[in-house]
């Protein structure tokens, strides 16, 4: 009866252990297709540059966008963010078109100093007309402690992500869409930026890597399950 005992308990532990290995691989394969088809609309919807109303009002997360407008007081500096191996800061300022249609504009990534003092950011042109590419913000990670906090200087914010419902408060704003404008590179105003859809996180190829190594443990524990099974077998017949 022990014996008996020991072996339901040791199958179930396999179970729940491939169970959860394998489920861990296919959250891999999800992450990995929604990057992978995020990447493949890129291309069209920079192509296509639509008025940032239409835009805003079109299915999807991705379309390319021309407009004209003027920016709004406010500053966000999403914390946290590299590049080229450097911590730096991503410059966010509130946009309005002409058409009334507003937004956060992504002005680019700034280097902060060993201090980790605040730079002081200038303003843009405005009136001004833009264009990039309307996307979803960028990937908060894990939300631990409060989304921005004021800097100490009027209107400007220091965030570790961009609620949108919470910055247009801060920003007197009535309301701020879950998605910005990053801003087309070749635009001669803001800082060092680009168009790339996955900084600061994996790219689908780390996935699909990551779910081959869930599912092959999932496989390793049930070999395992099943040798010592053979062997607590073979014991017995003996």
């Amino acid at each position: 009866m022990m014996r008996q005992h020991t072996r339901a308990i040791g199958w179930a532990m396999a179970v729940l252990a491939m169970a959860g290995f394998t489920a861990l691989g296919f959250w891999q394969l999800q992450r990995m297709h929604a990057k992978q088809a995020m990447l493949d609309a890129q291309g069209p919807a920079v192509a296509q540059a639509l008025p940032l109303a239409q835009a805003l009002a079109a299915p999807g997360d991705l379309h390319g966008v021309a407009d004209h407008g003027r920016f709004l007081p406010g500053v966000v500096l999403l914390d946290n963010q590299m590049r080229h191996g450097r911590a730096g800061v991503k410059v966010y300022r509130p946009f309005r078109s002409d058409h009334g249609s507003v937004l956060l504009v992504d002005l680019g990534w700034r280097a902060l100093p060993a201090d980790r003092s605040l730079p002081d950011v200038p303003s843009p042109p405005s009136p001004v007309a833009v264009r990039g590419l309307l996307a979803p913000p960028p990937a908060p990670g894990l939300a631990l402690g409060p989304a921005f906090s004021s800097t100490g200087h009027a209107g400007r914010w220091l965030a570790s992500r961009l609620p949108a419902e919470g910055l247009a408060r801060a920003l007197g704003l009535a309301v701020l869409p879950d998605r910005v404008l990053r801003l087309d590179p070749a635009l001669p105003f803001g800082d060092e930026r680009d168009l790339d859809l996955l900084p600061n996180t994996l790219p689908p190829q780390r996935h699909l890597g990551y779910a081959v190594q869930w599912f092959g443990l999932a496989l390793t524990v049930l070999v395992v399950a099943l040798v010592l099974e053979w062997r607590r077998r073979r014991s017995v017949a003996r």
